[in-house]
């Protein structure tokens, strides 16, 4: 049975619970989170795994990022690690995976010229967090990725859409499909959120599912 969607703020509840209470570390919710958007690229999208560009911003849903970027590293698929924001505002999760990734040499780029050679890009700037119109670099990337003739999928939230009401903060990534973990996201069925997020599939305990458009 589908779950009803939820808010950011119910979602952050939900992921504190999960964390402080049951102890389940953020890392392996992330590590989880990761699988969820790796199967789904894997199985949906086989013809389109010539050069992955994961685009990670420098918090949580950029490790996410990272984590998909290694995963799909192991299982041969060549990628390619766009960096973009802050790293001197990266989160500790984003530190770990950042340090993981070294490890595996995954090319890192900061040039959004990395995107001309995307066959798929995974956009992984901004989760369920957003609250401020996208400025700057990020909105350079996202205009970029809107540019591209890749496919899209998007962690969580195609970045730039608000959680809670589908509006567009400034500028926002046009998915082909969205991946959003435990439960979907309100800002997902509603205005340009339901546009802008392509097919969405649900990663929860039970496995993964798609919405029907």
């Amino acid at each position: 049975m589908e779950k009803t969607p939820i808010t950011a703020e119910q979602m952050r509840h939900y992921d504190s619970y999960t964390i402080n209470q049951i102890g389940i570390p953020s890392l392996v919710l992330m590590e989880r989170a990761a699988l969820a958007v790796r199967d789904e690229i894997l199985n949906a999208f086989p013809l389109y795994l010539d050069h992955v560009v994961v685009v990670a911003g420098s918090g949580n849903n950029g490790g996410d990022g990272l984590d998909v970027a290694r995963l799909l590293h192991i299982a041969g698929v060549k990628v390619t690690i766009l960096n973009v924001g802050n790293p001197d505002h990266a989160s500790t999760e984003h530190q770990v995976q950042e340090k993981i990734c070294q490890y595996y040499q995954i090319p890192e780029k900061t040039d959004l010229s990395a995107l001309k050679q995307a066959s798929l890009i995974v956009d992984a700037m901004f989760g369920i967090g957003i609250d401020r119109p996208v400025t700057g670099a990020y909105a350079d990337a996202i205009a970029t990725i809107n540019e591209s003739d890749a496919l899209v999928v998007a962690v969580d939230m195609p970045s730039g859409i608000n959680t809670d009401t589908g509006a567009i903060m400034g500028t926002a990534v046009k998915a082909d499909a969205t991946v959003t973990f435990a439960f979907n996201k309100v800002g997902l069925t509603k205005a340009d959120g339901a546009k802008y997020a392509g097919r969405i599939v649900i990663a929860d305990d039970m496995g993964t599912y798609a919405v029907d458009d």
